[in-house]
């Protein structure tokens, strides 16, 4: 199992843009196969600052994940969405691996 993490920064006028992209995003993880935990947007704190996390069986399924999604009408829609309104200034990747207790 492996957990994306994605830290985003935004242009904090135009969160609603980013929250409608996140939404875009979230059935189309899971389309092909992952998790979606949700995105997270700015609360308190720093008003630029937006994360999100989902989750894929392996790094492999990963992989494929992205591999497809750059040839889907959806995806390719969804990241058209985000380079015409300008909403992410930038974005960070980080993988995980999540630890659990013993199970008994």
């Amino acid at each position: 199992m492996i957990t994306c993490y994605l830290k985003y920064v935004l242009d904090p006028y135009k969160l609603e843009a980013f929250e409608h992209y996140g939404k875009l995003w979230i059935p189309l993880v899971a389309k092909f196969g992952g998790q979606h935990h949700g995105y997270f947007l700015p609360s308190e704190g720093a008003n630029n600052i937006a994360m999100a996390m989902f989750t894929f069986p392996s790094l492999a399924a990963y992989e494929h994940y992205r591999q497809t999604s750059m040839n889907d009408p959806e995806c390719i829609a969804a990241f058209k969405y985000a380079e015409e309104t300008r909403c992410i200034l930038s974005y960070e990747r980080s993988f995980f691996r999540p630890v659990f207790g013993n199970q008994a």
